[in-house]
């Protein structure tokens, strides 16, 4: 009964006032706008404003219909708006660094399913372990950084995706599985086991054992989580991992976690530039991470 168009025409009407300026604003001939209110005024079955007056003055019947377009007409917009960044979004690109090995756990399988929602955004991933990502992110060489940490610049915007706690695995056979909870002075004689990265970066030294002034015997690294786990599970060191990286392992049998002191939480962000932190297809993977880390990861909590 009643169309867009309609709500448009009063609008404009009562904004400028008159029938001319009002058909000069819509692209209208006169006998077209009178056209479009008759048909309107007979659709309803009564005059929407009073003729021969200047400002017009609408009816209680016109107001109404006022009232709608105000409320409908700016969502309209907004919908429109986002239907047109929506179809630009859908060619993106999001090009990502990982400063997180094990995140490769649960991120292929966001990705799959990121994709087959948004098949036409680039995408490709470095690691984050050879370069300082931020930065490239905030110059464009980057669209995506996953990262536990945050480094404040007014060009980045940080988004949370899940909170983690950082566990000490050991071997069942090792005296530290005995413990009920580790301190930074029991791992003064251990072999630490890390992944490749400069010990700086790592979250067990800079919120663990840094401040506690405490250095392990050894440091030693592994390429990957699989080969860390075994490695523990032989008795050759300890390691730092994610509770959601372990889980398996330790209900195996193969590993034992222990907290770090009261508990090692850390947060996990993908770091995007923030002038673009609106743009559909960064909100579509983000809600897409969050999902695919809440259905299958065990231990983390919503952020």
């Amino acid at each position: 009964m009643i169309e867009i168009k309609h709500l448009r025409t009063l609008a404009v009407l009562r904004d400028t006032g008159s029938l001319t300026a009002t058909a000069n604003t819509l692209c209208l001939t006169q006998s077209a706008l009178s056209h479009q209110i008759k048909d309107l005024e007979q659709r309803i079955g009564a005059p929407l404003f009073l003729r021969k007056t200047r400002p017009v003055r609408f009816t209680a019947e016109g107001d109404i219909l006022l009232k709608l377009a105000d409320d409908l007409m700016p969502r309209i917009v907004r919908a429109e708006h986002e239907l047109a960044n929506l179809k630009e979004d859908a060619k993106g690109r999001l090009h990502m660094a990982i400063e997180c090995h094990s995140c490769f756990q649960w991120l292929m399988p966001a990705l799959k399913e990121y994709q087959i929602h948004w098949p036409a955004v680039s995408l490709d991933f470095s690691s984050g372990f050879s370069f300082e990502p931020i930065p490239a992110l905030a110059a464009g060489e980057l669209d995506l950084v996953i990262t536990s940490d945050i480094n404040p610049r007014a060009e980045v915007h940080y988004e949370p995706l899940f909170d983690f706690e950082m566990r000490l695995v050991v071997s069942p056979q090792s005296p530290l599985a005995e413990l009920g909870t580790i301190k930074p002075t029991d791992l003064a004689s251990q072999t630490m086991l890390t992944y490749p990265v400069h010990k700086s970066r790592l979250d067990v030294v800079k919120h663990f054992l840094q401040p506690a002034g405490i250095e392990p015997r050894v440091w030693k690294q592994a390429d990957n989580t699989l080969m860390l786990v075994q490695m523990v599970s032989a008795g050759l060191g300890v390691a730092a991992l994610p509770n959601w990286a372990i889980h398996d392992f330790a209900r195996q049998g193969l590993i034992v976690s222990k907290p770090l002191g009261k508990g090692l939480w850390r947060r996990l962000y993908a770091a995007i530039r923030a002038s673009e932190r609106d743009r559909h297809y960064l909100q579509a993977f983000f809600a897409t991470a969050r999902q695919q880390c809440q259905t299958h990861l065990e231990g983390i909590k919503a952020a």
